[in-house]
């Protein structure tokens, strides 16, 4: 049998590329909303293959991919319905010269699928290894719930500090700890998701899981460049703002990491 690459996993790939095909329409929804439905399906699909045979803490882990994904998804398409300015952050962050060819859209589609799988692997592995509960399974499922829980009231305090004073960068709530508190919660769910795997993954199959790991991780870091390198364009001249990025860490709670713009190996 190959435990690498199972045919289960194959179909869990599919499902991830259905539901980020939604990229095809606006590129940039290949790592946004599509991203999200892709997560969700993924953890719908593992009920579906291996229901049966699952504990209840890999059942959770499931589920929290199906809430992190739609929470996710949803929230992003709200915003670009509801928020002209996002749309108009949007169109500005999209712009090219030229209409992208197909098949850079294809490359694009075809890599972010994998990545996908990639990183909800740890779960896939442990309910196809055969599912037995431990210490990490249970310490996976706390991590995750925090993070969403993070990761909603981010958005919920960033939302609320915009509608306030639309033109102010935020740095209320959660922002006040780190400049990037979504994306933190994002690092802080793959993390969970990846120590859930420890003592169900097994041999080659942790480089699947590490790797998307990474994957992820460095996304993550190339968001937050790119997030600072346009703060900085529209807040780069208040004097509030440069005093509250020299001392609010941009994504890592306690880790003195304060830029991202000029770190050239992280590419945006």
């Amino acid at each position: 049998m190959n435990t690498l690459f199972p045919s289960s996993l194959w179909i869990i790939l599919a499902v991830c590329a259905l539901m980020c095909i939604i990229g095809f329409y606006k590129f940039v929804y290949f790592l946004s909303v599509g991203y999200g439905f892709a997560v969700t399906g993924a953890g719908i699909m593992i009920l579906i293959l291996f229901g049966k045979n699952l504990s209840i803490w890999t059942i959770l882990m499931c589920l929290l991919f199906v809430i992190y994904g739609i929470r996710l998804g949803g929230f992003l398409l709200l915003r670009e319905i509801k928020s002209a300015s996002y749309r108009k952050t949007l169109s500005h962050a999209t712009k090219t010269e030229k209409p992208m060819p197909f098949f850079v859209k294809a490359a694009i589609w075809i890599c972010v699928s994998i990545m996908y799988v990639l990183q909800v692997s740890p779960v896939f592995y442990r309910a196809f290894n055969g599912d037995t509960v431990n210490l990490f399974a249970i310490a996976g499922v706390i991590i995750m719930a925090i993070a969403v829980i993070i990761e909603s009231l981010a958005d919920k305090q960033k939302s609320a500090a915009k509608k306030i004073n639309p033109n102010r960068f935020c740095d209320t709530g959660l922002y006040k700890i780190v400049r990037c508190p979504n994306y933190f919660g994002e690092v802080l769910f793959w993390t969970g998701v990846l120590i859930s795997g420890i003592g169900a993954v097994k041999g080659l199959q942790w480089i699947i899981a590490i790797l998307g790991y990474i994957l992820i991780v460095y996304v993550m870091l190339s968001g937050a460049k790119r997030l600072e390198v346009r703060q900085n364009k529209n807040y780069g001249k208040d004097v509030e703002y440069q005093a509250y990025v020299k001392k609010t860490p941009i994504i890592f709670p306690c880790i003195p990491l304060y830029h991202l713009e000029d770190v050239s190996w992280i590419v945006v």
